[in-house]
């Protein structure tokens, strides 16, 4: 106990270096499957064939990868002889499908933003790398976001989960009674697409089934940098990035 005591007292609190700088600690991102070229038809064929949620599109010799799917099961890396590209990163966060272009907050909220987080039926996961964004790691405060318990003040949205029936009534009263100021993110592939739970008589399959999204962080669950990235994005402070393509006619 009295080592750590005192290398605490030596090394002092260390948050990420991010964003004014490369956070390349490792661990922080588990990367992403992105668009991969194969040899053969057959193996592009495979590796859409092997994704539990069919984030991953064959066509010809080509994969196209739709993130809002992915679960970051790893199959299309581990499980193929002949396995598909893989990306680190964490600056993830994007529109939504059906959207060309959305504006972040009013400037005022640049360098102080509320957060209201609403579990809209998560398994836990994302919601875990949620609060790390509290952790003298990632000290979102000394970014200027803070997580609020009450709507009134909050003017950002973050909901985590597909929305289980049980969570719609609460999550619009929720969104009703924020200023008008506001913005909606979903965050993880749940509240993008449904994820691994899809849509059922129990499920919107995303938050875009029951509200306008302003704005995505893929992953499943997305590693806190994703989060934060996104929250950034909806401040105005960082931009978006842009995405790669995917086979059309596929949200």
């Amino acid at each position: 106990m009295s080592f750590w005591f005192w290398h605490g007292l030596r090394k002092g609190i260390q948050s990420t270096r991010y964003p004014l700088g490369i956070e390349d600690s490792p661990g922080v991102s588990p990367g992403r499957p992105v668009n991969t070229d194969f040899s053969t038809v057959e193996e592009a064929q495979r590796a859409a064939d092997i994704c539990p949620t069919g984030a991953i599109v064959a066509h010809d010799r080509s994969t196209y990868v739709n993130h809002g799917k992915c679960v970051h099961c790893q199959r299309c890396l581990h499980s193929l002889q002949s396995p598909m590209n893989w990306k680190a990163g964490y600056e993830w966060a994007r529109l939504p499908a059906n959207q060309t272009e959305s504006l972040p907050l009013p400037s005022p909220f640049a360098k102080s933003m509320h957060i209201m987080v609403v579990d809209a039926g998560d398994c836990g996961a994302c919601l875990h790398e949620v609060k790390q964004l509290n952790n003298p790691l990632y000290n979102m405060h000394r970014l200027g976001f803070f997580f609020t318990p009450t709507p009134r003040s909050a003017d950002l949205l973050l909901v985590v989960g597909p929305v289980s029936e049980n969570m719609r009534g609460p999550l619009l009263k929720t969104w009703e009674a924020m200023p008008t100021s506001r913005k909606l993110m979903a965050v993880g592939s749940c509240a993008i697409s449904g994820g691994v739970f899809g849509k059922s008589f129990m499920c919107a399959g995303g938050v875009g089934q029951v509200l306008d999204v302003d704005f995505e962080v893929p992953g499943n669950p997305p590693p806190p940098l994703a989060i934060l990235h996104g929250l950034l994005v909806v401040a105005g402070r960082k931009s978006l990035k842009s995405p790669e393509p995917i086979l059309k006619g596929r949200s």
